[in-house]
């Protein structure tokens, strides 16, 4: 039995460890996302609820994001003008949406997190 939960274990490490991989990459690349790839796969694969799953990949994304904006920066890719104002705007709302969060049962979470996700595609892909 216990060597059964330690593969189990390991099993689960190994896919946390490939979805951050798969997040990083996507977020370098694009420059953001990975939390679109975190969150179904933190929810769907290794069965975190829904409200830790959103506020595991926010702590996921955080550093990966600082990385991926040293590397965009030091590549001279970075327009910092409204890189500030976006950051006052990220950051209230990143407040809002963490008590929000708290507040709201999975159901909601989980259709207003689909609903965004698909007026993005539909929104990248026509417009």
């Amino acid at each position: 039995m216990k060597a059964c939960k330690l593969a189990d274990k390991k099993r689960k490490n190994a896919l946390k460890t490939v979805v951050g991989l798969i997040a990083g990459f996507i977020n370098g690349l694009f420059g953001g996302g990975g939390g679109m790839i975190v969150v179904p796969c933190l929810k769907y694969l290794l069965k975190y609820e829904t409200d830790s799953a959103h506020a595991t990949a926010i702590a996921v994304i955080l550093p990966l994001s600082v990385l991926s904006g040293i590397f965009y920066a030091a590549f001279g890719n970075v327009v910092w003008e409204p890189t500030l104002f976006t950051t006052i705007g990220v950051t209230v709302g990143g407040i809002m949406g963490a008590v929000l969060l708290k507040k709201l049962s999975p159901p909601p979470i989980t259709l207003i997190f689909s609903a965004v996700m698909a007026i993005a595609g539909v929104k990248m892909l026509l417009f």
